[in-house]
């Protein structure tokens, strides 16, 4: 399609699958979006109530969990509407398109700047840890939430602020969400500027991560091995959650860096459509499960409330 089916309307081509895979796939991420959703509010509700959890740590939690719920919330609820809506009536507002593509870049670009500054956390916790309760403050903290937050938007709105601006002449998005791809794609003008920005963008940020977090693990690592060399100790709970955060950290770095290859070939744009899918969903599902049920903190306050609630169902139906 090369003109635009309304004056502010466009065709989203949505997730291609057969008739007979369309209601497996849309139990699947419907239930992975409910997953997401709950598992990471409750994680952000325990934190907040619980006195004992408002420390640093447990806080940067709060940012992933919100970045987890922004993202699975910007494509999963209108891939699951579009898969019960007719091809040709996969229709969506240009409006609500741009917004779409800044939610989930938001989401992408977030990913990297809250795990780099939890990444910061965990070196001061382990590298400095005489130094680390006057340094990890709450306003610290909050500070370095606030630094994450907005590099990301500020970045993210010169993004699609580059996209928006252009003029429109077509009006398909051959994608089954919007990015900013999808919207300066739909211009004829010349989009040197956009690619020369996305591009610097990309480096800047995975540059940035990548470089932030191998040089902080290297440097924990050499700080645990000298402790263990000279102590004959190893701190295993410092241990466990560097090891969690890398393994977050990978499947996201991997899940991003496969989408940007699988865009130089575009004989795999179908490959490159569910990659970006996997990339909204799986790591948001992972996050919750791997820090909620690892972090033994986290972990026990869990247990308690199960079984004060189990006691307290035992109770109320004795009552009755």
């Amino acid at each position: 399609m090369t003109s635009s089916v309304g004056p502010d309307l466009l065709l989203l081509e949505g997730l291609q699958v057969t008739s007979q895979a369309s209601i497996l796939a849309f139990i699947l991420l419907f239930l992975i979006y409910v997953f997401v959703m709950l598992s990471n509010i409750a994680l952000m509700v325990l934190i907040t109530l619980e006195p004992s959890l408002h420390q640093p740590m447990y806080l940067l939690f709060c940012n992933l969990g919100a970045n987890d719920a922004l993202g699975v919330s910007a494509i999963v609820p209108r891939l699951l509407s579009d898969m019960l809506t007719s091809s040709p009536r996969r229709l969506i507002s240009y409006s609500s398109c741009a917004f779409q593509a800044f939610c989930a870049h938001v989401y992408a670009s977030a990913s990297h700047t809250v795990l780099m500054i939890m990444a910061f956390d965990r070196y001061m916790a382990i590298c400095n840890p005489l130094r680390y309760p006057s340094i990890m403050t709450g306003r610290m903290v909050l500070k370095l939430s606030v630094w994450a937050w907005a590099t990301v938007l500020l970045m993210v709105l010169v993004l699609v602020g580059l996209s928006v601006r252009l003029s429109r002449c077509r009006g398909f998005i051959a994608n089954p969400f919007c990015d900013n791809a999808s919207l300066f794609k739909l211009s004829c003008e010349d989009v040197m500027i956009n690619n020369i920005y996305g591009l610097g963008y990309t480096v800047v940020l995975l540059g940035s991560s990548l470089g932030t977090i191998t040089l902080t693990y290297l440097h924990i690592a050499v700080v645990c091995l000298r402790s263990w060399t000279r102590t004959g100790t190893r701190n295993s709970q410092a241990l466990q959650t560097c090891a969690t955060h890398l393994i977050l950290y990978i499947i996201m770095f991997m899940s991003g860096g496969i989408i940007i290859i699988l865009h130089r070939f575009p004989e795999l744009s179908d490959s490159r459509k569910m990659a970006s899918i996997m990339f909204h969903v799986v790591p948001p599902a992972m996050n919750a499960v791997i820090y909620g049920l690892q972090i033994k903190a986290i972990r026990q306050k869990l247990l308690i409330l199960f079984i004060r609630n189990r006691h307290r169902s035992c109770f109320m139906s004795r009552k009755l």
